[in-house]
């Protein structure tokens, strides 16, 4: 098995569970935060999302699937174009409101295919390009990649969780 199907198989892991955790729920369930500073399900997906398109897009020299296909301005979100939600405050977390489960998977399956895309074009060599010079160690894309795929399955398995309490509350 090449590296590239391990990962095409975790990206598509991340994609099965972000559905799950989306599935079903209205847009008050996916605002609904177990306290007034916990993520809800729609910021923990639109952000895991956020952070795969940037990510990625940025190692594969292609433009975000954000501003590439108008998700920016189907969200309508009052954050600047650039936001992926990192270091984003109760406040700004509150501010990713979406109507829809369907907002969230539409928007994750279009960077899954982007994610795709990019990966089955990949060789074991590309994996060792450097992408990113200013940690020591220097990332590689390989690196990069793995660590993309570790934050996006714990965002979408803290989104599990909160689904969990949303259903119960």
């Amino acid at each position: 098995m090449h590296a590239r199907d391990i990962l095409i198989d975790g990206y598509g892991r991340i994609r099965e569970e972000v559905h799950a955790a989306v599935q079903g729920l209205d847009a008050g369930q996916l605002a609904a935060r177990p306290d007034a500073e916990a993520n809800p399900v729609a910021w923990l997906v639109w952000h895991l999302t956020r952070v795969q398109d940037d990510h990625v897009a940025d190692a594969a020299g292609l433009e975000q699937v954000w501003t590439a296909q108008d998700w920016h301005g189907r969200f309508g979100l009052d954050l600047p174009v650039s936001d992926t939600g990192f270091g984003h405050d109760a406040a700004r977390v509150a501010a990713v409101r979406v109507d829809s489960a369907d907002l969230l998977t539409g928007y994750h399956d279009a960077v899954h295919e982007q994610t795709l895309g990019f990966l089955r074009s990949l060789t074991a060599g590309e994996l060792e390009r450097i992408v990113d010079e200013g940690w020591d160690p220097p990332v590689t894309l390989g690196v990069r990649l793995v660590s993309v795929l570790s934050d996006d399955l714990q965002h979408v398995g803290q989104a599990a969780y909160v689904r969990g309490l949303v259903e119960r509350m």
